[in-house]
């Protein structure tokens, strides 16, 4: 059997290019979605069409019971989850002064929360298995923070911080974590990027490009076959941030 894979926040952007890729290179791709209903149905057409299977589940990952269901579906389908992808997330740009308790606790649980219930559930039978491999999209905010982005890079640095130490927690039972930290990438997630602003990004990245939700695949594909790297900060960002 292929490796089964859950990928979170599948139906649009990043999280649509990697679960397409991923079933389009003979994987078995569980893509979650919540709101997006329709371009999830769309991801499961486009891929039939070519005579691709792939599974569609509803799910809000920032709630547990949620995301018990969707685990479960996964093992009762499949008996197994060989890698978890942890895409989901939401972005908000709002000086601190005027991020709202709403505002904090809505972007901790939709990009912090979720992270925790999805690792937590899928590394119950990962453990039993004695072998996986999660891989957290996280953001180079999480690395470097982001002026009017506070509540959001908090997020991230703390998926960053768990993906660290979970490493270390679960490097012997031979499961591997990563984070992956895009730059700036051509999704609807950066939509209110003017043309403008898109040109400075580009004038300070070294390769004089914007970032492409395949760049982030690519490195997905690498994270998911390789079996030697783990507790990792991988940014695609063209050079506009070296560390």
């Amino acid at each position: 059997m292929s490796k089964v894979i859950i990928v979170t926040g599948a139906s649009r952007g990043i999280g649509k290019n990697i679960a397409y890729n991923l079933a389009v290179n003979g994987y078995s791709v569980i893509a979650n979605y919540n709101n997006s209903e329709q371009d999830a149905i769309k991801l499961k057409e486009e891929l039939e069409k070519l005579g691709i299977q792939i599974d569609i589940f509803k799910a809000n990952v920032s709630k547990k019971d949620d995301v018990i269901k969707l685990i479960n579906f996964a093992i009762e389908k499949y008996n197994k989850i060989d890698v978890l992808i942890n895409n989901a997330g939401i972005a908000q740009e709002k000086l601190f002064t005027e991020i709202t308790d709403e505002d904090f606790d809505i972007m901790i649980k939709n990009n912090l929360y979720s992270v925790f219930y999805t690792t937590r559930e899928t590394v119950k039978y990962m453990l039993k298995q004695h072998k996986g491999c999660i891989i957290n999209i996280s953001s180079i905010y999480g690395l470097t923070g982001g002026s009017c982005e506070v509540h959001y890079s908090m997020a991230k640095a703390g998926i960053d911080g768990m993906t660290k130490a979970l490493a270390k927690e679960l490097g012997p039972s031979n499961i591997r974590i990563n984070s992956i930290a895009p730059g700036a990438i051509d999704t609807d997630m950066n939509s209110s990027l003017t043309e403008q602003e898109w040109k400075e990004i580009i004038n300070e990245t070294p390769l004089k490009r914007k970032g492409n939700p395949i760049d982030i695949t690519r490195c997905v594909k690498w994270l998911i076959e390789d079996e030697f790297t783990t507790g990792q900060i991988i940014s695609p960002n063209g050079g506009y941030v070296i560390i």
